[in-house]
């Protein structure tokens, strides 16, 4: 699946908050720290494609509202199958639950 950088960098947000939602504001700070940001008009429409794309894939779901002729989005959310695929772009290990005895610990250590 091909991801823009902005399409990443929304789903690495996501990832980071822990299945909280997070608000359309704080994806506008990807633009901050670029040296030849579009203009403001540009970045709103630009944002909510890249949101909207990923809706259709099913990475994220968006809440917000609707009018007569379009949606409004506030907020995302991963979905499930975001997550699946956040670990595999950002590498995220997970930490397996494995207990030390005390006697060998201390043996690591005086290494």
């Amino acid at each position: 699946m091909k991801l823009s950088s902005l399409q990443k960098y929304i789903l690495k947000h996501c990832f980071e908050s822990r299945g909280s939602q997070i608000s359309k504001q704080k994806i506008f700070e990807f633009y901050k720290n670029q040296k030849k940001a579009p203009l403001l008009k540009d970045e709103i429409t630009i944002i909510t494609k890249s949101i909207e794309r990923l809706i259709v894939k099913e990475l994220i779901a968006g809440y917000g509202w609707k009018t007569a002729h379009k949606w409004f989005i506030r907020e995302v959310k991963l979905t499930p199958r975001g997550k699946k695929i956040a670990k595999t772009l950002f590498g995220t290990q997970q930490i397996l639950p494995i207990k030390i005895k005390k006697e060998i610990k201390h043996r690591l250590m005086h290494i």
